[in-house]
């Protein structure tokens, strides 16, 4: 399986095979434990890789660390690790999914450090931007990353067609400045991008 451009965009060469490194490890795991659908497989480029890479140039610039929350398969704080380099810290309760978390970060040479436990008992410094995809509803989510968001830093979460539903239950507890990106790999999607988040 090669990766097109058009498919991942300006990536580098290098990059690119570490994708494809990723993507041949995921599809082996996945026969024994469940990391992406049966209906995904076929289209796990578009689906996953390219879902995950379109937030790129949505990060704050200059940042040095990031955190993604619930990380699952790795979508999206593994992929963007190994696209940018940038440290992360991946949270995975599934011990299964931590299991393979740290064998695609030793394999693909991403700078990435594994946390097997419940977001709320992590123990991981803030960072300037946390990620997290299909987690929870927006005020859960906020309320799980605000004690690990930095001063100034900023969230950001790919949401579904419900998203208004979640901005008006969040809005209740919350206030943030918030920006809306619409998705390129999925037409009923958007991107939060929030910052200065503040419970009410």
């Amino acid at each position: 399986m090669s990766v097109s451009r058009e498919t991942v965009g300006s990536v580098s060469r290098e990059t690119k095979e570490r994708l494809e490194t990723y993507i041949e490890l995921l599809l082996r795991w996945n026969q024994r434990i469940n990391l992406v659908s049966r209906a995904d497989i076929e289209n796990v480029w578009t689906r996953h890789i390219v879902d995950s890479l379109q937030l790129i140039d949505l990060m704050p610039t200059g940042i040095d660390r990031a955190i993604d929350l619930g990380s699952g398969a790795g979508f999206p704080g593994l992929i963007l690790c190994i696209a940018t380099g940038i440290p992360f810290g991946l949270v995975e309760s599934d011990q299964r999914k931590a299991a393979f978390l740290r064998e695609a970060a030793r394999i693909t040479a991403a700078p990435a450090r594994i946390h097997a436990c419940r977001i709320d008992v992590a123990q991981i410094a803030p960072a300037q931007l946390i990620t997290a995809r299909a987690l929870a509803p927006l005020p859960k989510l906020l309320a799980l990353a605000t004690p690990l968001l930095s001063p100034g830093g900023v969230c950001l979460f790919p949401k579904s067609e419900n998203v208004d539903q979640e901005l008006c239950a969040a809005s209740a507890t919350w206030t943030m400045h918030l920006e809306r990106h619409i998705s390129r790999t999925d037409r009923s999607g958007v991107i939060l991008r929030i910052s200065e988040v503040l419970r009410v």
